[in-house]
C-alpha cells in the first residue's frame, strides 16, 4: 500500500510538533509502599516533522507506548523518549503523562485509612542534543485566612486549595516525599475520609495554623531549597475562596 505519510510535501513548512493527543491507556508506575501501582493514565506524544514529509506516522506512537507501558517512571522516561525519536525517525520527541496516583492516608484521631487522590505528570522532551524532564504533583490541602482569624471575634475563613509542583532534579526522588512536603506547608492536610474526631483535629490544627497563598508557595519552596536535588521548580497555589467569588492565587519559580 502506499506510504501516504511518507510522501513529499512541498509547502516547505516544518511542524514543531505533531503527534497523538489525549490517549487514555494503562500504565504501572512505581509506588514506594507497595512496588508499583496500576493507573490509568492520560498521555500525548509528539515528533517533529521536517518540511518535506507530508505527515507523521500515528500508529508507531502507540506501538512504542504499549511496548513500556509496564515500565514508564521517572527512571525508563528518556529510554522511551529516544525510542520515539528511533521509531518515527525523527530529530526530536516530546510525551507528556498524567495520571492519577493514590496513597492511603491515616485519619489523624480514629485511625480510619483512606485512599487519597493526587494527579501526577511527567514531561519531557529530547531534541537530539539533550533531554529535558520535568514531574509534576498536584496536592489539595486546606488554609486558613490569617486576615480573617485576626479581624474576626469567632473563627476565620477557611477553603481547600490546590498545590501545584514541577520540579527538574538530578536524581531520582519519590513522588510521596513531594507530597508530604506540600502537605506540611499548608495550614492542614486533606483526608478521603475522617470521623467526628478526626474534623475536630484538623479543623483546630488549621485554625492554629493559618496561611495565605502567598505563605503555602512561599514555605514549599523554602523547604525544596532545603533539598540538594531541584536545579529548577515551580510552584503555585490556588485558594478556592469560601467567601469570594473568585480564587486567592500565587506562584513562585526558582530560576
Amino acid at each position: 500500500m502506499v506510504d501516504v505519510q511518507s510522501l513529499t510535501d512541498h509547502r516547505n513548512i516544518n511542524i514543531k510538533k505533531v503527534g497523538v493527543k489525549g490517549v487514555k491507556y494503562p500504565i504501572i508506575v512505581l509506588d514506594r509502599a507497595n512496588g508499583f501501582q496500576h493507573v490509568n493514565a492520560t498521555v500525548n506524544m509528539y515528533v517533529n516533522l521536517p518540511h518535506h514529509f507530508k505527515g507523521a506516522h500515528m500508529s508507531r506512537f502507540v506501538e512504542v507506548l504499549n511496548e513500556y507501558r509496564g515500565q514508564i517512571n521517572i527512571k525508563t522516561f528518556r529510554t522511551i523518549l529516544e525510542k520515539v525519536k528511533e521509531k518515527l525517525n525523527a530529530e526530536s520527541a516530546h510525551m507528556e503523562i498524567e495520571f492519577p496516583y493514590f496513597i492511603e492516608k491515616t485519619a489523624p484521631s480514629s485511625g480510619a485509612k483512606s485512599l487519597m487522590e493526587y494527579v501526577c505528570r511527567f514531561a519531557g522532551e529530547n531534541n537530539g542534543q539533550k533531554t529535558d524532564f520535568m514531574v509534576g504533583v498536584t496536592v489539595p490541602v486546606t488554609t486558613v485566612c490569617p486576615c480573617s482569624k485576626e479581624i474576626s471575634s469567632l473563627g476565620a475563613h477557611n477553603q481547600r486549595s490546590i498545590v501545584k509542583v514541577n520540579l527538574r532534579f538530578r536524581k531520582f526522588f519519590w513522588i510521596e516525599d513531594v507530597i508530604k512536603l506540600v502537605e506540611d506547608s499548608a495550614s492542614g492536610e486533606v483526608y478521603s475520609l475522617l470521623k467526628r474526631a478526626d474534623e475536630k483535629y484538623v479543623t483546630e490544627k488549621a485554625y492554629r495554623n493559618p496561611m495565605f497563598a502567598e505563605d503555602v508557595v512561599r514555605s514549599v519552596a523554602e523547604k525544596l531549597n532545603r533539598v540538594d536535588n531541584f536545579p529548577w521548580y515551580s510552584v503555585e497555589a490556588e485558594n478556592l475562596e469560601s467567601i469570594h467569588n473568585h480564587s486567592a492565587y500565587a506562584y513562585v519559580e526558582k530560576e
